[in-house]
């Protein structure tokens, strides 16, 4: 059976993987980017693009504004670009400054604003993809649904998501809003099993400690909202990173999968994304490294995900949660 991206169903995009932009730029500081960090982003660029990645992710936060600002050049020296790729970025988060702490804001003043400000920073006329990064306690899901009619009428903004949400905060921003949401971007990766352990561990007491919210995965496939998983690679720990320091079974873990990586003639990444992206929900991992080289070690992650088996996908599981199964 071939199951196809609820994002390529949309029209959106049909690239299996996406590059985060949230290194470049440099570091989150007052300090302003250089050319070297220009030079940078576009070897990134370049080489997700090498490998067929023409979705590239976002936030209004990232680098304190300056990641959006650095791909901004990198699109002026390539105007041709744009048409060829889909961007998303995100908003919803405001940084702690001064002795304002960091927090929340889904009012209708700050996504429009956050929205203006995306797109002077990239230098472009619209976005295709409008995440809400996390969710605000304070929501009002009219005054959310009154800015994206606004975003939306005004071309800036041709589609629309979530990140970091549960099923039933989807369920009530959506009542408001007309559009179905494309995209909830969460954590997913063999560091971080919840997406699966909340499936495995109903009616158990290892249950409980599941942080995952009940029914979302489900949800999600239900509506065709497209998951994507933010570090996905799980910043190297199984593909290459010193662990010694590690627990046992992440050791382990990473001697399996180069062990499955020689056999197979690929890469670590391949094996740890092709892991993810075997589950039948499609996942779409979002890299967030600016190495090109580490980027390019990607390349072979969805064909590694449809020659997987289901006994290596359940040994890698088994092993990176570092218990058995009942």
């Amino acid at each position: 059976m071939t199951k196809v991206m609820p994002l390529a169903k949309r029209g959106i995009s049909n690239s299996r993987l996406a590059l985060g932009c949230m290194p470049f730029g440099g570091g989150w500081d007052a300090e302003p980017f250089t050319e070297q960090h220009v030079k940078e982003a576009e070897a990134a660029v370049e080489a997700a693009l090498s490998i067929g990645i023409t979705m590239f992710d976002h936030a209004d936060i990232y680098t304190k504004g300056k990641a959006e600002q650095v791909f901004g050049r990198v699109l002026q020296a390539r105007p041709d670009l744009r048409e060829q790729i889909v961007i998303q970025s995100k908003c919803g988060i405001q940084l702690g400054e001064g002795d304002l702490p960091g927090r929340f804001n889904f009012s209708k003043e700050h996504i429009l604003h956050s929205v203006d400000g995306n797109l002077e920073r990239l230098g472009i006329d619209y976005l295709d993809v409008l995440l809400l990064h996390r969710p605000d306690p304070l929501v009002e899901p009219e005054e959310v649904a009154e800015a994206f009619a606004k975003l939306k009428s005004s071309g800036k903004v041709r589609y629309f998501g979530v990140s970091n949400m549960s099923a039933s905060q989807i369920k009530f921003l959506q009542q408001a809003i007309p559009d179905s949401f494309a995209i909830n971007q969460l954590e997913m990766s063999l560091n971080h099993l919840h997406f699966v352990d909340h499936v495995v561990h109903v009616n158990q007491q290892a249950g409980t400690e599941v942080n995952f919210a009940e029914g979302l995965m489900e949800y999600c496939r239900t509506e065709d909202i497209q998951l994507q998983a933010w570090s996905p690679l799980a910043q190297g720990k199984f593909s290459g990173r010193d662990i010694k320091d590690e627990p046992k079974h992440i050791q382990q873990t990473a001697q399996l999968v180069q062990q499955m990586a020689a056999d197979k003639e690929t890469t670590a990444e391949a094996i740890v994304l092709g892991w993810l992206m075997y589950h039948p929900a499609m996942i779409q991992p979002i890299i967030g490294t600016s190495n090109p080289e580490r980027i390019k070690a990607c390349a072979d992650a969805e064909r590694q995900a449809s020659l997987m088996t289901r006994d290596e996908w359940y040994t890698l599981y088994v092993s990176a949660r570092g218990t058995l199964l009942p």
